[in-house]
């Protein structure tokens, strides 16, 4: 048997910006993606702590050091600049290991940079 179980989260990062006429995604920091473990194109999950709402989307590379955390398309109507998300990616395995799978959480200062 294999379960999703959760594999990476950036929790509380800042929405620096929006573009609605952008093909879709989130646009992440590369700093911020390398320490949550994630990669350029993975699928993630974005709860908005500000209004409840919640998306998937997949992962693009920002500007390494930049803070950036953009959701683009559609999404940019899902969250205002400012407004507080949680990024989550999930993984697939064999319940035996995810007994015992340690996830990778991040927790950004507030101008989405690392501790």
């Amino acid at each position: 048997m294999r379960i999703e179980v959760l594999k990476s989260k950036i929790h509380r990062a800042k929405i620096t910006q929006a573009e609605l006429h952008y093909v879709g995604s989130i646009t992440i920091d590369e700093d911020l993606m390398d320490a949550a473990n994630m990669i350029e194109g993975e699928k993630v999950a974005v709860v908005n702590v500000n209004n409840g709402e919640r998306l998937e989307t997949y992962v693009i590379k920002g500007e390494r050091g930049s803070g950036m955390v953009c959701l683009n398309g559609p999404a940019a109507r899902k969250a205002q600049v400012g407004d507080i998300v949680i990024i989550i990616s999930y993984a697939s395995m064999k319940f035996k290991k995810a007994k015992t799978f340690k996830p990778t959480i991040i927790f950004p200062t507030p101008d989405n940079k690392l501790p």
